[in-house]
């Protein structure tokens, strides 16, 4: 028999507070946590410090929000700017069993931010990317004019027909002309 392992939030808070990452670094990675744990709270209509993260799901979440906001601190980052969201399509299966994409938690943190739906076949925007772009991001549009000057990508594990990407540009604004 499995036994199933989980963290509660003050569980993370305390890997994170007794990290040695910056203050900024541990406040702005709880501040993220946060966003995922409130909305799993709504979902399950349970109390915040009730809310539990699966083992593994926990420690990929602690990576990726840790590393999110080390990344962002590192670079300085001063205005996040975010096309619309693809979620993408079809089931998601989870420690719940078989669920819809977006999966709730997702649905519930991307309240009020443009999405896309079904331009994926698979669960493209999880709670925890839904959670780190719906704290950082500044803005969300379509178009804009931008300089480029770094770009990065983050891969994906998942097999589909369509990219399974992330891609980041770091870029400067042009300035508006204004009519004269």
């Amino acid at each position: 028999e499995k036994v199933h392992h989980h963290r509660h939030l003050s569980d993370i808070y305390r890997i994170i507070n007794e990290s040695s990452l910056d203050e900024k670094t541990k406040d702005l990675s709880k501040e993220i946590f946060l966003k995922v744990a409130e909305a799993e709270s709504k979902v399950h209509q349970m109390p915040l410090e009730m809310v539990h993260f699966h083992e593994v799901g926990a420690i990929d979440s602690i990576i990726d929000i840790v590393g999110a906001a080390i990344c962002f601190r590192k670079l300085n980052v001063t205005k996040v700017v975010s096309s619309p969201l693809e979620l993408g399509s079809g089931t998601v299966d989870t420690a719940h069993g078989k669920l819809p994409v977006p999966a709730p938690a997702t649905n519930e943190i991307l309240k009020g931010i443009p999405v896309h739906i079904g331009g994926t076949d698979f669960e493209s925007t999880t709670p925890t990317g839904a959670a780190i772009i719906a704290t950082l991001a500044d803005d969300y549009i379509d178009k804009g004019h931008f300089i480029m000057k770094k770009t990065g990508y983050g891969v994906g594990h998942k097999k589909s027909t369509a990219p399974n990407l992330l891609r980041v540009h770091i870029c400067e604004s042009i300035p508006e002309e204004k009519p004269g």
